[in-house]
Order: C-alpha cells, then sequence, then structure tokens
C-alpha cells in the first residue's frame, strides 16, 4: 500500500535556445530527487497541464520579450506562465526569463543604453529583507551577466538586487516568484557557450568583458550556486506536497497545446 510521504516534485524548464540549458537548475533538482521536464522551443512548443507540474524555471535566451511577431510562441508562453503564477506555484526566472515575469505582472522592459556582459558585483537592495527568500544572504557578491535589455519592478513585487549598470537586478513577488536578471544557475560549460554562440556581444562598452575575462572568473562559480540553492530551497516550501490519489500517482502529459510553426531562435543577437 503507498502510504502519504510526498513524492518528487515536478518542475517544468521553459528553455528558449539549446546553448542556455538549465545548469545548476538541473543540479539542484536531481540532488533532491525530483523530476525535470523541458519545452524547448527551438523543436516545438509543448507545454504540460496545469496538474502536470509544480513548479517551474524560465530560462534566458537572444530574443527578447516584445519580438511577439518574430517569436509567436511568446504569447502562449506569456499566457502559461501566468497561468503558473495565478496558481501559487513556485517560479523562478532567469535573464530573459526575468523580463518575461515582469512584462507578465505589468511591468516594462526596455533596450538598455550599454549591455552588460560579464562578472559585475550585485548588491542586495534595502527592501530585499522584507521577503524571506532573500533575507541573509549576502549583501553583495559577484554574479554573471549577459543582457542588454532591463526589466522595471511591477506593481506589488520586491525590488531585491541591483547593480552598478542595472539598477533592476531581482525582484520577489508574492513570495512565490522569483526573477533574477543575472545568471546564478550557469556552469563554466553554459558561459563557454554564450561566448561561441554570441560573441559578435562582445563590441566594446564599459560594462562588457572580453572573452577571456569572461572565462577567467571560474573561482565564483561555487559562490553563485551556493545563493542558487539557498534560494530555491527557501522558493520550494511555498509548494504543497504531492501525495498519491487511491494509489495511484497522475502520469504526466506534457503534449497539452498544438505545436506553432516557430521563429528561428538563433538568429537574433538579442537579450539574455
Amino acid at each position: 500500500m503507498i502510504g502519504t510521504r510526498p513524492l518528487p516534485m515536478r518542475w517544468h524548464c521553459l528553455q528558449h535556445v539549446p546553448f542556455e540549458g538549465p545548469g545548476k537548475l538541473a543540479g539542484w533538482v536531481h540532488e533532491r530527487g525530483d523530476v525535470l521536464t523541458t519545452t524547448k522551443f527551438w523543436m516545438s512548443t509543448s507545454f504540460p497541464c496545469p496538474s502536470d507540474y509544480d513548479g517551474l524555471f524560465i530560462l534566458g535566451g537572444p530574443m527578447n520579450v516584445y519580438q511577439e511577431r518574430e517569436y509567436p510562441w511568446l504569447v502562449e508562453e506569456k499566457q502559461f506562465i501566468a497561468r503558473a503564477i495565478a496558481d501559487y506555484k513556485p517560479v523562478l526566472g532567469v535573464c530573459l526569463g526575468a523580463q518575461l515575469l515582469s512584462d507578465v505582472l505589468g511591468g516594462e522592459v526596455t533596450e538598455m543604453l550599454d549591455k552588460e556582459i560579464g562578472w559585475f558585483p550585485v548588491e542586495l537592495t534595502p527592501d530585499a529583507g522584507k521577503s524571506a527568500l532573500f533575507r541573509d544572504l549576502p549583501h553583495g557578491f559577484m554574479a554573471f551577466h549577459w543582457h542588454g535589455d532591463s526589466f522595471s519592478i511591477p506593481p506589488g513585487a520586491v525590488h531585491a538586487a541591483r547593480s552598478e549598470t542595472c539598477e533592476e537586478q531581482a525582484f520577489v513577488y508574492d513570495d512565490h516568484v522569483v526573477a533574477l536578471q543575472f545568471h546564478l544557475e550557469c556552469d563554466q560549460a553554459g558561459i563557454d557557450a554564450m561566448i561561441q554562440r554570441c560573441g559578435d556581444d562582445l563590441c566594446c562598452g564599459e560594462s562588457i568583458e572580453d572573452p577571456y575575462s569572461l572565462a577567467s572568473h571560474s573561482g565564483e562559480l561555487p559562490a553563485s550556486h551556493d545563493i542558487l540553492y539557498r534560494l530555491l530551497d527557501r522558493l520550494c516550501p511555498t509548494c504543497e506536497p504531492r501525495v498519491p490519489l487511491d494509489g495511484v500517482e497522475e502520469r504526466q502529459n506534457t503534449e497539452s497545446v498544438h505545436p506553432h510553426k516557430l521563429g528561428d531562435p538563433l538568429s537574433q543577437e538579442g537579450n539574455r
């Protein structure tokens, strides 16, 4: 007889391009014994039904949130994100994913005067302590950045972090939605892949590091991953544990919507 021990959480990941994967997000999921499924937009748009996943990760990508004509699946992706928020699922968005969260929650996403690409300091705001998710995290830390757009803090959200180049680096909404403009999830292979695929972004700029500098900060990665894990450990308890119903676990169906004709996610040099 099956007991009432909580089942593994089912995390779903929205991945926009093959060279920006979940990185250490996947590591955290697997270390917990949880399950990770993925929508890969360059292959198809297939979203799970709301009852078939418990938490959501939204990754980065070179497209922009306002490029719905070029990437028509953005419309349905935003609807999917809005439903996840309304269902009070734990949600984490990174870079483009954070910008999508701002857009869905009523904020604005605009092009920056200067891109921010490289390892630069991030500091928590005085308001960060209002959220249990950011409370007791380091006040300042180095983070990996790669973006040319920025988001505004949406109504009702807590502005949690900033940098010298970009004032709005993170926010928390209703203590179950976290948006990070920077990348805590990247490992060295992920950074190398961005350099290889998006090296044209590395033109002259005050807040743009050269490829050698980007690749030489591997010593910063363990601290980034530690902060990510601490955030995720605090975000996860907002989700009610699942238990088997009548001794049978629900089977996942990730074919709940029809695929759109996709735009090429590799054809634009945009913002992560």
